[in-house]
């Protein structure tokens, strides 16, 4: 008999309706929680038949049984933190409040009150019994409508989101997260407001439909960082972090537009060794196969990407370069994340164009190398004086395979080959060190 070796986690409670689509409600909540090592529990409010395109039916269920499995819960788990969502009827919404006053921890409450249409999902009395909600609440997180809806002020850019914030602070809650995803601009700015400031938290605008449970997802990674001891505002830092990201790299799934990726945090870390690994062995074929010949006076590294890598922190690179020795290239030190600075913003940088780019090596650049690029027929483009890094990729069907570098005063230049996989960008590099020979 194996002696069993308990996980301990902290344990968060949603409270909301089940989304038989998977990409919003409980099942969105669950899988936000366990991305963020959190052991997930629930009280369904409601069933509801739906799917990327839209919502089939809604079957709110009876009150007494709302309160079983709250009670359920509480009555056996730590619960660390709790969030709502969709609360479906006056006598839910009004239970919930009813009891929010026996937790004795944090509550975050996403008032789900506006569809994305504008249609108002509650009847009054139940808009109405979200204030007594939101008076035993550790924070909000409704969006520009739901914001108008509980404060009367129409939320159209900073000064009115604050505003809007300061009203709805008089319910009790302890604070606001006026959420900017449906107020227009290049970037999402969520702003939250307390008794004593206001912080904005700002994000690029993803160019994406796929944002069905993007507001149940915040919330119940809100809670699920409040569940394992996150000040409030580093718990929203990285939450809106967390959401930007799980929309960028959305599910390509059912027929509308797709799903938020709630995992996408585990994924990317799994993904860390292999990406390192991939790296060793395209540095390795390097070594083995002696491309001196294309190692700049600077040096030479070869940088892989995580699949969803949004920062050099993500990127895996050698430390200190190859360079050329009498042996050969060879590697300076190992390979590490975030040993690169230049060449992993360079392929951070192409990435916002063409996300599938995983792989990057710079290499010198001179006419030997200009003819051999020409000889193999690769799409090659340049990068023109003041351009930015990601700029060679902007508005191309198929990214180039090699990015070109003019040499400037006091600059080497280089020829950047990159590719979706290792082995490709090997292959690549190796194809054109044998046409210098």
């Amino acid at each position: 008999m194996r002696t069993p070796a308990p996980d301990s986690r902290p344990v968060a409670l949603t409270v909301a309706g089940s989304d038989s689509g998977g990409g919003a409600g409980i099942q969105a909540d669950l899988a936000t929680m366990v991305a963020h090592g959190v052991f997930g529990t629930s009280a369904i409010t409601a069933v509801t038949a739906q799917h990327t395109r839209g919502v089939e039916s809604s079957f709110a269920l009876p009150l007494e049984e709302v309160e079983a499995q709250r009670d359920a819960v509480t009555g056996d788990f730590a619960v660390g933190a709790a969030k709502t969502g969709m609360l479906a009827t006056t006598e839910i919404v009004q239970l919930v409040a009813d009891r929010a006053p026996d937790f004795d921890f944090p509550l975050v409450v996403d008032p789900v009150m506006v569809a994305t249409s504008g249609d108002r999902l509650l009847e009054p009395e139940a808009e109405r019994a979200y204030e007594d909600l939101l008076g035993e609440a550790t924070l909000a997180t409704p969006n520009a409508d739901e914001a108008e809806v509980l404060s009367g002020v129409e939320v159209t850019d900073g000064e009115s989101a604050r505003e809007a914030g300061e009203a709805i602070l008089e319910t009790g809650v302890d604070a606001v997260l006026v959420k900017g995803g449906h107020i227009p601009g290049e970037t999402v700015r969520d702003r939250l407001v307390t008794e004593n400031r206001v912080e904005t938290f700002e994000h690029p605008r993803i160019g994406t439909e796929a944002t069905h449970g993007s507001g149940c997802t915040l919330a119940a990674a809100i809670a699920a960082r409040l569940a394992t001891g996150d000040p409030l505002e580093t718990a929203v830092e990285g939450a809106t972090d967390f959401l930007a990201r799980a929309v960028r790299y959305y599910y390509d799934v059912g027929e509308g537009h797709g799903a938020v990726n709630h995992v996408v945090d585990l994924r990317n870390a799994a993904a860390r060794e292999p990406t390192a690994e991939a790296v060793r062995e395209v540095v390795d074929r390097f070594v083995e196969r002696d491309v001196s010949r294309l190692v700049p006076e600077v040096g030479m590294n070869v940088v892989g990407a995580t699949p969803y890598a949004e920062s050099v922190a993500e990127t895996a690179a050698v430390e200190g370069r190859i360079t050329r020795t009498l042996e050969g290239a060879h590697p300076n030190r190992g390979v590490r994340f975030g040993a690169s600075s230049y060449l992993a913003a360079f392929l951070l940088a192409a990435r916002e164009s063409a996300p599938e780019l995983r792989f990057a090596v710079n290499c010198r650049f001179d006419g030997e190398i200009e003819d051999a690029l020409e000889e193999l027929g690769w799409a090659t483009v340049e990068n023109g004086d003041g351009n930015e890094p990601g700029d060679a990729f902007a508005d191309r069907e198929t990214p180039p395979v090699a990015v070109i570098d003019r040499a400037d005063v006091g600059k080497e230049a280089t020829a950047k080959l990159v590719a979706a996989d290792a082995e490709t960008l090997a292959d690549r590099t190796l194809e054109l060190c044998d046409r210098l020979e």
